[in-house]
């Protein structure tokens, strides 16, 4: 059976605030936890006036506390963004807090443009080997290897399970190299998916963490109890992605009627090349595009997103996705 999860950005709607959000963000984690979801992932972005967890540790810190056995964490961390050591004591103090729950997502991504990683005061490194050294030097904090002359407290000794996140096929042959799971961020960027997921499992070397591959897809999914439905609640998300494609990043808007369909051509091909990795409909819509796009990349996990303006929307939307989940589980048991 393949696993489902949540990855969330903590979207601010119009008219609302980061508070909120985070509120939301806490709200949705308790609904999947409820719902058999697997884990909940939030994500590190900067300077995005829609986005509400940039400090992504804090954000997990507020959700892992108020839940319980769902497993929390980053969808990712932008590595490049920080010190390895700092990234070991946050997530070491999670695990600390919340044994047994908590995942690391590396991402090479700053997840920012130059003037906000300047504001980080990070000097991003053009050398194409720093975050492989930033990601072993982490997993070296954890593992309290002597070597490196001092210790990560908390963090040294720690079970974090470390996870490559990419949209290349760099990430698939770091994560296969080090042994390490590996999720592609094909809810945005669906390009190399299928290239990078061959790459990953021929690749693959056993490590201490992981003994065969595990890959992961992100896929976006907008259901609800009908196709048009569905269509008009996905236009927030639509919305807000062209307003980022052309430079002007928003808060998600409310929903618009027949928005696609108002966009000129090259925008609405823009839309439909990076959102291929989506389920926009009712049900049995979503449970036909799901399975097709699972007997195409055989993930052994789905990791979904799904940006919604109505917070009740958005967790009706995860309550079919958990429905279909089910449905194709007895479907794969009837035909094994």
């Amino acid at each position: 059976m393949t696993a489902f999860s949540i990855l969330d950005l903590s979207s601010i709607v119009e008219g609302s605030t980061a508070g909120q959000a985070l509120t939301h963000s806490l709200d949705l984690a308790r609904h999947g936890e409820a719902l058999g979801y697997k884990r909940f992932w939030m994500a590190e972005h900067h300077g995005m006036s829609g986005i509400a967890s940039a400090a992504t540790a804090v954000a997990l810190a507020h959700v892992a506390a108020g839940t319980s056995t769902i497993r929390i964490g980053s969808g990712g961390i932008m590595l490049p963004n920080h010190a390895p050591i700092v990234i070991a004591e946050q997530f070491g103090t999670l695990a600390a807090l919340h044994p047994g729950r908590i995942d690391l997502g590396l991402g090479r991504a700053p997840g920012s443009d130059q003037r906000v990683a300047q504001a980080l005061r990070r000097n991003l490194n053009s050398d194409a080997n720093q975050f492989p050294r930033d990601v072993m030097e982490l997993q070296a904090y954890f593992a309290d290897d002597p070597a490196l002359g001092i210790r990560a407290i908390p963090g040294a000794g720690e079970d974090v399970p470390i996870y490559i996140l990419g949209s290349s096929l760099f990430g698939a042959q770091l994560a296969a190299a080090l042994g390490l799971p590996f999720a592609f961020a094909s809810h945005f960027a669906p390009g190399d998916l299928d290239e990078a997921l061959a790459l990953y499992r021929r690749g693959f070397t056993p490590s201490k963490q992981l003994e065969k591959p595990h890959a992961m897809a992100a896929f976006n999914i907008f259901a609800a109890d009908s196709d048009e439905e569905a269509e008009w609640l996905a236009s927030s998300m639509q919305q807000a992605f062209v307003s980022l494609r052309t430079g002007n990043p928003r808060q998600l808007p409310p929903p618009v009627a027949g928005y696609r369909e108002s966009l000129p051509l090259q925008a609405r091909t823009m839309l439909d090349n990076v959102l291929q990795a989506s389920a926009v409909g009712s049900r049995e819509t979503v449970h036909r595009k799901v399975a097709a796009f699972l007997q195409r990349t055989q993930a052994d996990e789905l990791i979904i997103s799904c940006q919604m303006f109505d917070h009740e929307a958005r967790k009706r939307s995860f309550t079919i996705a958990a429905e279909v989940r089910d449905a194709l589980a007895q479907e794969e048991k009837a035909a094994a």
